[in-house]
């Protein structure tokens, strides 16, 4: 009885050790639901005339590659280009592209494709193939080129009457602004997905989403900042980014005056961006005094963050005729709305007078814009256009070099950062081996499903 009783007692260890490895061994097939609030009417990456977005570059990386990826640190890693180099002066660099990948189609990704795609992506770009290399000429040293082709904008797009790519995803349907099928290759360079399929809902809010998850519809959605913490404490699986999307004041104008100015550093005294954070935004995001985040640059710690109600106070005592403003915000964004009323309620505070307005034509506009690169360079050169600032000067590659530029772009006065916001996403007791990147970046083809919830 003993034996047998052991024996059993083994036999039932070995069973559920087989069930625990059958559980957590990855599995092919499937198809993986996604729900995004985006409504992505062209799937071009070079296509300007589409709004940027964290869903958007996601779905540009299941169809397309790029010649470079960075890692989480920002350095820039080998893709559709296996190498580069630049010549001394670093204004023309040549990059040799890898061999054997594939277009969706099955036709060869040469140095004339990539070429011929990055001449669409950047018009003032000299771009030529030569041998199993392109060449990029640029009309001033580009030390941060590299960083800058892993851009989705800059991803490889074969535009021949049919928009083909080289990613690990084929485009299977698609409706534009509705729905999106992609089916995983077979043949990409990197390496199959597990997953067999993925299906995108677009034009879904966020409570559209939430229902859909909590329903078995959905595997992957969307989460404001401000829901994260609640849906997590809620019991479902959330998953966020670093912070990585700025809010920030963004005025109209540059400034018209030293009293014009005095009165935006009282403005900027006293908003109370901790208080932002962890009541409006439930800890959503982090206090932000310049334009890149702390983790990125190394360096935000030292634009000041907190508020100062007397000295706000002060500044504005000392303008004697001072103007009411008014601000403007993304009416359909809840959170804007709140923020906006918090900003100007602060500022009243301060004797500052600060109207809402649903105009376009306001004093003042609250935006919320992504990073769009793990490297500081790029990211500093793409967000300031985006704010009205003019392209940041950088006297060298080094840390401090990037704090002079930033700072020179504070110092006009025309922006007021707030906040980064993390990203967000909720997913479903399906999925397996989430490895979401710092930057929101979704590697669906790293995923597989479980056959149960865990």
């Amino acid at each position: 009885m003993r034996r047998s009783g052991l024996a059993l007692i083994v036999a039932t260890s070995l069973l559920l050790a087989g069930i625990a490895a059958g559980a957590t061994r990855p599995r092919y097939g499937g198809t993986l639901r996604v729900a995004i609030r985006a409504v992505s009417i062209s799937l071009d990456p070079a296509d300007s005339g589409q709004p940027d977005s964290l869903a958007r570059r996601n779905l540009s990386h299941l169809i397309f590659d790029t010649l470079v990826t960075l890692d989480d640190r920002g350095r820039p890693q080998p893709a559709l280009a296996s190498s580069w180099q630049p010549e001394p002066g670093n204004q023309r660099w040549q990059f040799y592209i890898r061999h054997g990948v594939t277009f969706q189609d099955g036709t060869p990704v040469t140095s004339d494709a990539v070429a011929a795609s990055l001449r669409v992506a950047n018009p003032n770009w000299k771009v030529f193939p030569t041998g199993e290399a392109i060449v990029i000429e640029r009309d001033s040293p580009a030390p941060d080129l590299p960083a800058e082709l892993a851009l989705p904008r800059n991803s490889i797009a074969k535009r021949d009457g049919k928009l083909t790519g080289s990613g690990p995803f084929a485009i299977t349907r698609w409706d534009p602004g509705k729905k999106l099928t992609l089916v995983a290759r077979d043949d990409y360079w990197g390496g199959r997905a597990f997953v067999d399929s993925i299906e995108i809902e677009m034009g879904k809010n966020l409570r559209e989403q939430m229902i859909s998850l909590d329903l078995g519809k959905a595997d992957l959605i969307e989460v404001a900042p401000e829901q994260a913490h609640r849906a997590a404490m809620e019991g479902r699986r959330v998953e966020n980014s670093a912070p990585l999307e700025l809010m920030a004041l963004v005025f109209a104008r540059d400034r018209q005056s030293p009293d014009d100015g005095r009165l935006r550093d009282a403005l900027a005294l006293s908003i109370d961006r901790g208080s932002i954070n962890n009541v409006l935004l439930q800890g959503g995001g982090e206090p932000a005094g310049g334009l890149l985040p702390n983790w990125m640059s190394g360096y935000g710690f030292l634009f000041p963050t907190e508020g100062n109600l007397p000295r706000a106070r002060q500044a504005g005592s000392e303008v004697r005729q001072a103007p009411s403003w008014t601000l403007g915000y993304d009416a359909s964004d809840p959170v804007a709305r709140v923020v906006a009323e918090r900003i100007a309620l602060n500022a009243r505070e301060a004797g500052l007078g600060l109207q809402l307005t649903m105009a376009t034509s306001a004093d003042a506009t609250l935006v919320r814009i992504p990073l769009t690169s793990l490297d500081a360079h790029s990211a500093l050169t793409t967000l300031a256009p985006s704010l009205g600032l003019a392209q940041p000067k950088f006297n060298g590659n080094s840390v401090h070099d990037l704090y002079v530029a930033e700072a020179a772009l504070l110092q006009s006065q025309r922006v007021i950062p707030l906040l980064h916001l993390r990203a967000a996403s909720a997913l479903g007791g399906m999925v397996r081996n989430w490895n979401g990147d710092r930057d929101g970046n979704w590697r669906l083809q790293d995923v597989w499903l479980g056959t149960e919830k865990p």
